[in-house]
């Protein structure tokens, strides 16, 4: 077998696809774009920066480009890595690896929670890379053929280094990622990232949240950058320091990008960060608003929600230019046959139009699922790929347990809520709602060329949503509403508009799936159907 430490070692990372019916697998909408799909493999582009300098690497996303024989045949190590919902295509990846006579390493979120899933795999490395691919780089020092690494230990950020963005072709991307921070400091019982990275928020210095800026200036990347973090205000002082930073590097270099990112809500409460996430030029915000009854979000430990208006909370970051999205969970315990009713309202008035309503998941070592497994309610080999189980999240999956409300009632509910979201009508609502009350002022600067392939995509658009028998008078009706009102939000109005065609579909399908699950459990009874899935187990 080859020295894998020495020089010109070929290593080919491979990201394994997502599903096609992902609420955030908008493929159509990145063509529309010119572009094949929505975010380039950030973890993976990390983990190109930590092992070896001298390997020679290649990047295969199997989400833009098939994954080929002649990939397999030019590598002498692959790694893989991915979440939950990517279990099957990574599992799939490392048989077909076996086969071309590869040493294979996975990592990620989902081998770390589920090792007992990826012992197939020749080197398993779990939790976060700075610490364990050390590990794994002095076990290849030794001679050793496989192994399996773990720490408790949790990096410093301070020491992070620049992801290999050199590894990505820019234009299959709708967005780049960039990471500032891990670990979260609430205490939400379904949450795993608590579980993973921790609840101290642990942070980049500015000056590296600067030198990954410049990367991708001088690779000559422009446009859209997602800062991935699961809670980009974590820590509050942190990000007060790095915003103007960013601001003086954006100012210096003509704004070459605009951002997104995700906050806990009390991002709302406090005006100084929203005017600096303002002059930076943010323009999405992914909120985990869960539900608005305030007895379920308490018994979930979701206690930065409780006593939150929604509603106030989303018109005030909106009011600094920034689009508000929300995470929306049916399943909780305690819920009532109000939940639905009160969730749709909650929607509807906040004008929040890309809504990711789920069931709730519990997902491996989280606090739900050890309840869950005290109480004797947990599915417990439902995060784990079956013949009955090819879908793993929480749209097309979740409830992976015994509900306190009848099962059948959850489901019901859960369908009531997104017909009516997602029905054109509605969803148009929202788009008004968003926009007329949307007040942006947008630093990027796009290129001329960027000007035209814009002024193409409206083009498309239009005849895409504004000729349909199903959008096209609700699309025209919006249109002129913003142009006439409020027209600075005219490209939001666009986007907006644009990615119904996404939900819309991804709707129905999720429709189509539980009520497929509704006609089995009426067809055996809901004891049984519990009975049977606990024996599963």
């Amino acid at each position: 077998m080859k020295n894998l430490l020495e020089k010109g070692t070929k290593c080919l990372i491979v990201q394994s696809e997502f599903s096609a019916f992902s609420f955030w697998n908008y493929i159509e909408i990145c063509k529309i774009a010119g572009a094949k799909y929505p975010a380039a493999p950030l973890g993976l582009i990390t983990v190109a920066a930590l092992l070896p300098q001298q390997w020679e690497f290649k990047l295969v996303d199997a989400n833009v480009e098939p994954l080929l024989v002649e990939h397999f045949e030019w590598a002498d190590i692959v790694c893989i890595g991915g979440m939950l919902p990517q279990q099957q295509s990574m599992i799939s990846i490392i048989d077909k690896v076996h086969q071309y006579g590869c040493s294979v390493v996975v990592g990620g979120p989902d081998p770390s929670s589920q090792p007992n899933l990826y012992q197939s795999a020749d080197y398993l490395v779990q939790g976060e890379g700075e610490v364990t691919i050390p590990m794994f780089i002095q076990d290849l020092e030794k001679g050793c053929k496989s192994g399996e690494y773990k720490s408790v230990d949790k990096p410093d950020m301070t020491k992070a280094v620049v992801p290999r963005f050199d590894l990505i072709r820019f234009q299959d991307y709708i967005q780049v990622g960039i990471q500032y921070c891990r670990g979260c400091p609430f205490n939400c019982e379904f949450c795993d990232i608590i579980e993973l990275y921790g609840r101290k928020s642990r942070t980049k210095t500015p000056e590296q949240v600067i030198n990954e800026l410049q990367a991708l200036y001088d690779l000559g990347y422009r446009g859209h950058i997602d800062f991935v973090d699961d809670n980009f205000i974590g820590n509050k002082k942190n990000v007060k320091k790095v915003l103007p930073v960013i601001r003086e590097w954006s100012k210096a270099n003509k704004y070459p990008f605009y951002f997104s990112t995700e906050s806990s809500i009390n991002l709302a409460d406090d005006e100084n960060l929203l005017q600096m996430m303002k002059d930076v030029d943010f323009r999405f915000v992914f909120l985990g608003i869960e539900t608005p009854e305030d007895e379920i979000l308490k018994l979930a430990n979701k206690t930065i929600n409780v006593n939150r208006p929604i509603v106030k909370a989303v018109n005030k970051i909106s009011s600094y230019g920034m689009i508000v999205n929300g995470g929306f969970i049916i399943g909780f315990d305690n819920e009532t046959d109000q939940t639905a009713e009160s969730m749709i309202q909650c929607i509807q008035d906040s004008g929040i139009c890309m809504a990711m309503v789920g069931k709730l998941y519990a997902l491996p070592e989280t606090q739900l699922t050890r309840r869950l497994k005290r109480e004797g309610r947990l599915f417990e080999n439902s995060s784990t790929l079956s013949e009955t189980n090819t879908a793993l999240d929480q749209t097309t999956s979740g409830l992976n347990f015994i509900t306190s409300r009848t099962r059948l009632d959850v489901l019901k509910d859960y369908i009531q809520v997104i017909k009516y979201i997602y029905n054109p009508e509605r969803y148009y609502e929202r788009v008004r709602h968003t926009s007329l009350n949307l007040k942006p002022v947008n630093k990027y600067s796009p290129s001329i060329v960027r000007v035209l392939k814009n002024v193409k995509v409206f083009l498309k658009v239009c005849i895409k949503v504004g000729f349909n028998k199903t959008t096209g008078w609700l699309y025209w009706k919006t249109l002129l509403t913003v142009i006439s009102k409020n027209p600075r939000a005219i490209e939001a109005t666009v986007n907006l508009a644009a990615m119904f065609i996404h939900f819309y579909k991804q709707s129905e399908f999720v429709i189509d799936i539980t009520n497929d699950e509704i006609r089995s459990i009426e067809s055996c009874g809901e004891e049984k159907y519990n009975q049977l899935m606990l024996q599963e187990d």
